[in-house]
């Protein structure tokens, strides 16, 4: 057995003696957790359907290529692959779209190739924004947003920009 496999059972060990020598009703006080975090999640539950119904529509809607279609010119003088693109609208609001359209884009363009690597970057360099949002304010009851969702954006607007050009720099085109 490696160390890693037992890390795990390990923290829950000493969570568990932690609790019994400060005595503490361990499983009273798990069960009462649980029953909260429920709660949360039950509240959360109309805004991760509404986003999951959203992202399908999007996607077999054809939405997304008719967009990627009409955005090209500006794509194609920012130099970042058209390929991209419906992965860079999709990657605010689902990860497991996201996901699948990068699935998409290495299988077709290959994971060596200048979209395939701007694709990864743009991955690795923006959050499921909108996703966030929903759930950590959502989670917490917070209703005025203020900048939050303004600058969470233009972090994906400058990654998305930037990620062709990083991938151009370091690795070429």
């Amino acid at each position: 057995m490696n160390i890693s496999s037992a890390i795990l059972p390990a923290l829950v060990l000493g969570v568990f003696l932690y609790g019994v020598f400060k005595k503490v009703d361990v499983f009273a006080a798990f069960t009462e957790g649980a029953k909260e975090n429920l709660k949360i999640a039950i509240g959360l539950l109309p805004t991760l359907v509404f986003l999951s119904l959203g992202v399908g529509t999007l996607r077999a809607s054809g939405a997304l290529e008719a967009l990627s279609r009409l955005a090209s010119p500006i794509t194609e003088f920012l130099g970042f692959p058209a390929e991209c693109f419906s992965l860079a609208i999709l990657r605010p609001i689902s990860g497991s779209g996201a996901l699948a359209i990068l699935e998409n884009i290495l299988e077709d363009c290959g994971p060596d190739s200048f979209a395939g690597r701007v694709a990864s970057v743009l991955m690795g360099s923006t959050e499921t924004t909108f996703y966030t949002i929903a759930v950590y304010f959502g989670a917490t009851k917070i209703k005025k947003t203020r900048h939050a969702l303004g600058s969470a954006l233009a972090g994906d607007i400058s990654a998305f920009i930037l990620s062709a050009l990083a991938v151009r720099l370091f690795l070429g085109r």
